[in-house]
């Protein structure tokens, strides 16, 4: 169950070493662990992923019935229009980052189109991550927390893929490649509205792409901007599943829906350019 991830071990590197001193130590595969010179080692699961944050997720990291819910939205093939977008834009990237996975479905889609591309999977949801391990032959995953700091060496990838997930603006500049590519995917404010009205799912800023090109401009140049949008109809489970994958899973939304409901999915694919030489 090693097999994603000695695709992608030379990416790695050891956690322990980065947090206490910086430094960007790699990391030695063995048939189920990742171990750097210094002794430090890192288990790896059955499932084939490796935890590579010091602490248990905190309250919002998804949850097994999350994952789940979001696996059968994903399995209906509604995002399979910005898949394709975001496949067409990485089409000579080799080495893939998706950060805040989840289960991988979006990265496993564009390593579909890119036949030579492999993968990395990081989330801070270890059930998440448990699926993304399986997910696709060339992926590999970790649970590694964004924020805290990416696993990766710097300049290891040449594109990072974000799909409604946090952005680390530095992070992100630090381990892609001199000229490296990032796509970010973020909701129109139109995005699942009508299950919003019928439910009251959490609400989307009207300003989220404003906030999301202002916190990245400074490190990266966007080049491709593309609109994804159409009505799709969801039956009940489904629709009940799109409420629960998502962050109103962690409030009292009431789903209650007896009839097909026609639903929009909108959202912009942002292609940006990495900034600065290495």
């Amino acid at each position: 169950m090693t097999g994603g991830l000695a695709q992608v071990v030379d990416w790695l590197i050891c956690p322990t070493c980065r947090r206490r001193t910086g430094a960007e130590e790699g990391l030695e595969l063995t048939e189920r662990t990742l171990r750097c010179r210094h002794g430090h080692s890192l288990d790896v699961a059955r499932q084939g992923h490796v935890t590579m944050i010091p602490a248990r997720p905190g309250i919002n990291a998804d949850t097994t019935e999350m994952v789940a819910a979001r696996q059968r939205v994903l399995d209906s093939g509604i995002f399979d229009p910005v898949d394709a977008v975001m496949a067409r834009q990485l089409a000579s990237s080799q080495r893939i980052l998706e950060a805040g996975a989840g289960t991988g479905h979006h990265l496993g889609k564009v390593l579909d189109a890119v036949g030579s591309a492999h993968g990395l999977a990081s989330d801070v949801s270890v059930a998440a991550v448990r699926r993304a391990a399986r997910a696709h032959p060339r992926m590999a995953a970790v649970v590694a927390d964004t924020w805290r700091g990416l696993p990766l060496r710097s300049g290891s990838v040449d594109a990072v893929m974000c799909v409604f997930a946090p952005r680390n603006r530095q992070e992100f500049h630090r381990v892609l490649s001199a000229g490296g590519l990032l796509v970010v995917v973020t909701p129109l404010s139109t995005h699942l509205a009508e299950l919003r009205e019928a439910t009251g799912m959490i609400g989307i800023q009207p300003d989220k792409r404003h906030q999301m090109m202002e916190g990245l401009v400074e490190s990266f140049t966007p080049f491709a901007h593309q609109t994804v949008s159409n009505v799709v109809t969801l039956d009940p489970r489904l629709a009940a599943d799109a409420v629960g994958m998502g962050p109103s899973a962690h409030h009292a939304t009431h789903v209650d829906l007896s009839e097909p409901i026609g639903v929009t999915v909108a959202v912009e694919v942002t292609t940006f350019r990495r900034r600065g030489g290495d």
